[in-house]
C-alpha cells in the first residue's frame, strides 16, 4: 500500500477568480472587509495623485472597489473578470493572466489582492509590467503573512473560505519577482495592525495598536503596498576596439613628424636606383666643383 505525505503548508492549487468572486465581493462587503478597505483607501489616497499619467487600470479582487477618486490620470479604468447588467462604459471584461490590452499603453497598474487571488500570480505579474509604458507605476496591494492575519489564517480551521483561501505571500517575494521584471521597487507601506476580529468593541479597543503601527512604520499589518517603477536601459553598440573614432582626432607633435619625415628621406636615399637612372654625383663642398 502507497503511502502519500501530504504538507499541510503547502499552498494548493487556487481556482479561477470568476470562481471566487462572489465570496470575495461578500468579504469586502462585511464589517471586517470594510474595515480593511478604509483603512487600505487611506494609503491609496496619498500614492494616487503620484502616478501621472493618462491611462491607469485597477484591478481588484472584489468588483466594487474603487480607489480612483483622487487618481491624477485623466483616463482611468478597470478589469472586471465577468459581464453584469448595468456596467459602466470604463470598464473592461477580461483576465487577468491575458490581459487584452496592447504592449506599453498603460501608465499605471494598481494590483488590488489580485496575486493573492490569482490562479497564476507569476503569470498575473508579467501581464501587468507588460502593458506598462517605460517609467510606468505599479501599485499592489496583498495580504501580509508576517501579521495578526497571518496567524489567524494558519489557525483557522476553514482555510477554504475567502480571504483565508489566498496566497499571503510576503512583499520581499514580490520584490524579487518585480527585480526579475526588470521593475524598481520604490517603497513599501503596511497598514491595518489590529487582529481581524468580529467584535467591533474590541476593535475599537485595539485603536492603539494602529497608533504604534504608524508611529513605529512596521510592515507588520495586515496588508502591504508595494510601489514600482518600470526601468528601461538604452542599449550600447558594441564593436571592434580598432574600428572606434575619436570625436577629435588627435595630431602628432612636431617631434614625431620630424622622426616620421627622417625615416621616410632615409629609406629614399637608402632605396637602390631604379634602371635608367641617372646616380647621384658627390659635391666637393671645398672646392665647390664636382
Amino acid at each position: 500500500m502507497k503511502v502519500v505525505h501530504v504538507n499541510p503548508l503547502k499552498e494548493p492549487e487556487q481556482p479561477p477568480l470568476v470562481a471566487l468572486q462572489d465570496g470575495l465581493n461578500w468579504w469586502f462587503g462585511s464589517e471586517l472587509g470594510l474595515q480593511l478597505l478604509e483603512r487600505e483607501r487611506q494609503v491609496l489616497d496619498r500614492l494616487m495623485p503620484k502616478l501621472f499619467g493618462y491611462h491607469l487600470l485597477q484591478v481588484s479582487a472584489a468588483e466594487s472597489v474603487d480607489f480612483t477618486e483622487h487618481a491624477a490620470a485623466g483616463h482611468c479604468f478597470k478589469l472586471v473578470s465577468r459581464i453584469a447588467l448595468g456596467m459602466p462604459e470604463n470598464v473592461l471584461v477580461g483576465e487577468v493572466e491575458t490581459l487584452p490590452i496592447a504592449n506599453e499603453c498603460v501608465d499605471a497598474v494598481v494590483l488590488h489582492h489580485t496575486l493573492d487571488f490569482a490562479r497564476s500570480p507569476h503569470q498575473a505579474l508579467r501581464e501587468a509590467v507588460r502593458i506598462l509604458r517605460p517609467g510606468g507605476r505599479l501599485v499592489v496591494i496583498g495580504f501580509n503573512p508576517f501579521s495578526f492575519w497571518g496567524l489567524q489564517r494558519l489557525l483557522v480551521k476553514r482555510r477554504q473560505q475567502v480571504p483565508w483561501s489566498g496566497r499571503f505571500m510576503t512583499y520581499r517575494r514580490l520584490q524579487d519577482w518585480l527585480h526579475l521584471l526588470e521593475m524598481k521597487c520604490d517603497r513599501v507601506e503596511s497598514g491595518f495592525y489590529r487582529p481581524p476580529l468580529q467584535s467591533t468593541r474590541w476593535m475599537q479597543r485595539l485603536l492603539v495598536c494602529e497608533r504604534w503601527g504608524a508611529r513605529s512604520q512596521s510592515i507588520n499589518g495586515a496588508f502591504w503596498v508595494v510601489t514600482a517603477c518600470k526601468e528601461t536601459y538604452a542599449g550600447t553598440p558594441v564593436g571592434r576596439s580598432w574600428s572606434r573614432h575619436f570625436a577629435f582626432p588627435l595630431r602628432p607633435g612636431k617631434s614625431a613628424r620630424a622622426g616620421s619625415e627622417c625615416q621616410t628621406l632615409e629609406g629614399c636615399n637608402n632605396s637602390p636606383s631604379a634602371p635608367g637612372s641617372v646616380p647621384e654625383t658627390k659635391v666637393n663642398r671645398e672646392s665647390g666643383r664636382l
